[in-house]
């Protein structure tokens, strides 16, 4: 049974399941705990959160005659339905309403198309080297969650559509897609979610202190670039070091270069000890990276991207972490060139909930006529399919100029609002 009271009401014993305010006002890590201690209390009734969600079946109840509201979750109403109309369930017993790759995609362009100069300004504050106006930046963050909740698929395919030189804007909002859905795969409570989302839009902050010429330079970094733009992961840190910013996330910015093996910068952490969040962010900050076309590159398809990364875990990314993140994008992403058994070429359109190596995808061209055909929908992963993938393909090596187009209706859309 869950029950929502004030905070000067909780004591120690109770077990807080969740708060009843912004995910970022209140100063702990964990958004589900037992109160064990005097000082965890005092913080709790100190802070600027009003209200809060308990479990009486994980700790200790509420003494008699204090008010509170009742909500049992087996049931999914409220013991007293008077109360029904106006207070909110607890966060974890809704159950967010799920759309489909078409409309989630539709609510994702517009998502960008809001989300671009907010960033813009974000970046130029932190260029002129005075406040951050971060409240923009949370609000950015739970629209994002919000989309991945319903459907993890669209916007984190969406993000890869970028032009050259929006690059290190709409890299940090792909990796805070990309981040909430990972610790969503990991199974991270809400509050955590949001907090990895955070890591990942904050991640490239100290980009802002780096040259534009070094930045959008149209060719590799030489020795002494180079050595300016590893700086900016410590430059990101302490421009976060003067905000409220949870000091997990401000490590994320600080350590999301470095690698498993000791390789990585600034300070050559390996293994765990190199933080979670940090770790994840090195994963999805790699693949929106060499997923995406740079001033002296273009990117490499997504399939290969999973490939090489398979091999990079090894020894540079954790290969745990590694392993959910297939899971989360898949092993044909989104967007990914196939062909199938019947020699004829697909794009992925959406990732199947049942197998990572039967996603949906849409047939539009027959290999041995080299023509195209009409497009029609296949679902890989259904009982009476018997198609199959055979290989992943390189859309450079086919004439194909609209295979964006083809994996979302809204792509058109979704691109202008990307320029």
């Amino acid at each position: 049974m869950l029950k929502r009271l004030n905070v000067q009401h909780l004591s120690q014993g109770m077990y807080l399941h969740e708060f009843c305010g912004s995910w970022l006002a209140h100063p702990f890590w964990r958004s589900r705990f037992l109160i064990k201690t005097p000082e965890e209390l005092a913080k709790l009734h100190k802070g600027s959160i009003q209200e809060v969600w308990i479990d009486v079946r994980k700790g200790a109840d509420v003494p008699p005659g204090i008010d509170c509201l009742v909500y049992d979750p087996d049931t999914a109403s409220f013991v007293d339905p008077a109360h029904s109309g106006h207070s909110q369930r607890p966060r974890s017993a809704r159950s967010a309403r799920s759309s489909s790759m078409e409309e989630e995609l539709q609510r994702a362009a517009d998502l960008c198309q809001r989300a671009h100069p907010a960033l813009s300004q974000l970046f130029a504050q932190a260029r002129d080297g005075g406040g951050l106006d971060i409240p923009p930046v949370y609000r950015l963050v739970e629209d994002i969650t919000d989309s991945i909740e319903r459907n993890p698929g669209a916007l984190t395919s969406l993000v890869r559509l970028k032009e050259i030189d929006q690059y290190t804007y709409l890299h940090c909002l792909a990796v805070c897609a990309l981040m909430a859905a990972l610790a969503r795969r990991l199974g991270l409570d809400d509050h955590s979610v949001r907090k990895a989302a955070l890591a990942g839009l904050l991640h490239d902050l100290g980009k802002a202190a780096i040259s534009q010429d070094i930045l959008h330079k149209p060719g590799p970094l030489d020795d002494y670039e180079f050595a300016i733009m590893r700086t900016h992961s410590a430059k990101g840190w302490q421009m976060l070091q003067v905000m409220d910013i949870d000091p997990a996330v401000r490590d994320a910015c600080l350590y999301h270069h470095e690698r498993i093996d000791g390789s990585g910068y600034p300070h050559q952490l390996a293994g765990e000890n190199i933080p979670l969040l940090a770790r994840m962010t090195a994963i999805c900050d790699v693949y929106d990276a060499v997923t995406s076309n740079r001033p002296y590159t273009r990117g490499c398809p997504p399939a290969e991207a999973i490939r090489r990364m398979a091999q990079w875990s090894r020894t540079q990314l954790d290969h745990k972490l590694f392993q959910a993140f297939v899971q989360t994008v898949g092993i044909y992403p989104v967007g990914s060139l196939v062909r199938l058994q019947s020699q004829r070429l697909a794009v992925v359109v959406e990732a199947s909930q049942v197998s990572l190596l039967a996603p949906r995808v849409k047939v539009f061209y027959a290999i041995r006529p080299q023509q195209r055909i009409p497009t029609h929908v296949l679902d890989l992963a259904a009982p009476d399919c018997s198609e199959r993938i055979v290989t992943h393909e390189d859309p450079a090596n086919w004439p194909f100029d609209d295979l964006d187009a083809l994996w979302g209706g809204h792509v058109a859309r979704a691109e202008a609002a990307l320029a």
